[in-house]
């Protein structure tokens, strides 16, 4: 698949003489691939001003040269910054287009730049727009908050601290390599649309606007072979135990020891000192083992596909009121190598999928309207990482909590989740455990534990559920009268066996240590209910792709 070939303009290095080539002559400069020299354009010669860093081989898919489609133009990959902030790193890959298709960032033809950026695990393609009206201060924004910005309504997903770590190829600008940091800002819309606001330049922001892409949608060619063949000279000692660990994701931020469980962060890239931290509980095995394939539709116009389980978080809900039950739940996270991550949400009430937007929900009230579909706000808590295995495309972190809303209708799941400057929604919808245990081959007993949901139901079927519920409690409630009248003895002795016997499945499918099976004890012995508050219906994808996108 060809895109841009005809090089506008080429010229020696003036460090190693090793030629440099442009393939648009707007570009202002680039970076020498032999010598990482960072080269200005000053009319027909290049003037060296730094050195780039050496870049950090996170083993994306994508390289200098690959190529594809994008809205009926052809493009090809001539540049890469690698950019860092506090929670890790993210790619912005420069691209150029040639005048054929019909983009509207075509500007009547010629060769007009794109970038092709990460964002929580899937890529996004964004063009620089003209930032018109006022221009918001970077230290007003708030995860959030709404603003208005170049005249169209946003909302801030996140502000970030970042820097230039390295550059690669043509870019259109000189890059920024003195190692100040600037502040981006990722905005989101109800038109499933992601803009960053970039100030780079302090005087005023740059401004970029996109959507998001899937690679098998560009219909790339010359991609790099990542995936098992290059991660599997990948290893990495654990910083706790010395065993050896091997990331089998391009993008993990965080990896699980399989000896001693200990939390790692590879964030900040590894050949240096790796922050880590061991893990106070033990937690339960996954009901879904990881590393294990399921071909899943996750969505009404989904295909079914074939879904990895690379990470298991625990989670529970935390900041209760007195007398109030705390919820535990659990999540899978699943990975596809063209779609990306979503989460597969084990709660009290059954089970569901998320998968992480691109753009925002409108919220009107307590409703929150995604795809023309309104959602009713159904819970809100504070949720925090209890226990986790496996790996993760962002940085697990000792105590974070997020605080979560979950909207709901019928089937349908909407989740809000807020982690310190960041927002993240989420949507998904109620699956059948029976239907999750076909898909990775379970066997009998782990399909029995799995079956405490109640199967997924049309719009109005909360409904019937309470109506269910509200019989259910009118026949306890008349076999309580029956049995007081009948005075019925050996109510006093024996009640922690039949607190055993009741919560078995319970103990059985999560273990005696589990929060699950300690707060069903507590639930017979002080005769309070369930509660299913606090089951999240989104993944914790909090922190992850990055804070910006350009």
């Amino acid at each position: 698949m060809a895109g841009p070939t005809q090089r506008a303009w080429r010229a020696a290095c003036p460090n190693c003489g090793a030629p440099v080539e442009f393939a648009s002559a707007a570009s202002a400069s680039a970076v020498c691939g032999f010598c990482r020299s960072t080269l200005l354009r000053d009319g027909q010669t290049l003037k060296r001003i730094g050195v780039s860093a050496e870049l950090f081989d996170d083993f994306s898919p994508l390289q200098l040269g690959a190529s594809g489609r994008h809205m009926g133009a052809a493009f090809t990959v001539v540049g890469r910054q690698q950019i860092g902030y506090e929670g890790g790193s993210w790619n912005e890959w420069h691209v150029l287009f040639d005048g054929g298709g019909t983009n509207e960032n075509n500007n009547g033809g010629g060769l007009r730049s794109g970038w092709l950026s990460e964002d929580n695990g899937a890529y996004v393609m964004a063009f620089d727009a003209p930032l018109t009206g006022a221009v918001p201060d970077a230290q007003s924004l708030h995860a959030g908050d709404q603003q208005l910005v170049a005249g169209a309504v946003w909302s801030v997903a996140s502000i970030v601290s970042a820097r230039l770590l390295a550059a690669q190829g043509e870019l259109p600008a000189p890059p920024r390599l003195d190692g100040v940091e600037f502040t981006v800002a990722d905005l989101r819309n109800a038109a499933d649309e992601v803009a960053t606001l970039d100030w780079r330049d302090e005087q005023r922001p740059a401004w970029s606007v996109g959507r998001r892409v899937a690679l098998t949608e560009l219909r790339m060619s010359g991609l790099r072979e990542v995936a098992e063949k290059t991660l599997k000279g990948r290893s990495i000692e654990c910083p706790s135990c010395g065993a050896s660990m091997t990331p089998s994701l391009a993008t993990t931020q965080s990896i699980v020891c399989g000896q001693c469980q200990a939390v790692v962060d590879v964030s900040q890239g590894v050949g240096a000192e790796l922050t880590h931290y061991a893990q106070d509980n033990t937690g339960t095995q996954p009901l879904i083992p990881l590393g294990r394939t399921g071909t899943l539709k996750l969505g009404l116009k989904a295909k079914p596909l074939p879904w990895q389980v690379v990470g298991y978080v625990e989670r529970c809900e935390v900041d209760v009121d007195a007398g109030e039950e705390q919820s535990a739940w659990r999540e899978y996270l699943l990975y596809h190598r063209e779609e990306g991550f979503s989460f597969l949400v084990d709660a009290e009430d059954g089970w569901s999928f998320a998968s992480p937007l691109t753009g925002v929900p409108t919220i009107k009230g307590g409703n929150a309207i995604w795809a023309g579909v309104s959602h009713t706000s159904r819970y809100s808590y504070t949720g925090a990482v209890t226990y986790v295995l496996g790996e993760f495309y962002w940085r697990l972190q000792r105590g974070q909590t997020t605080r979560n809303t979950d909207y709901v209708n019928g089937a349908r799941r909407l989740n809000r989740e807020q982690a310190g400057d960041e927002v993240t929604w989420s949507a998904g919808e109620a699956l059948n455990s029976a239907v999750v245990a076909q898909a990775f081959g379970l066997d009998a007993a782990t399909t029995q534990a799995m079956q405490r949901d109640v199967s997924p139901v049309a719009a109005g079927g909360l409904g019937r559920r309470l109506m269910i519920y509200a019989v259910i409690a009118l026949v306890l409630i008349a076999l309580i009268a029956f049995m007081s009248i009948r005075g019925g003895s050996g109510s006093g002795g024996g009640s922690s066996g039949g607190n055993q016997r009741d919560c078995s499945s319970t103990l059985d499918a999560f273990g005696e240590s589990s929060n699950e099976y300690q707060q069903c004890l507590a639930n017979q012995n002080t005769g309070r209910g369930s509660s299913s508050r606090g089951g999240s219906y989104g993944g914790f994808s909090s922190g992850g792709g990055g804070g910006g996108h350009k």
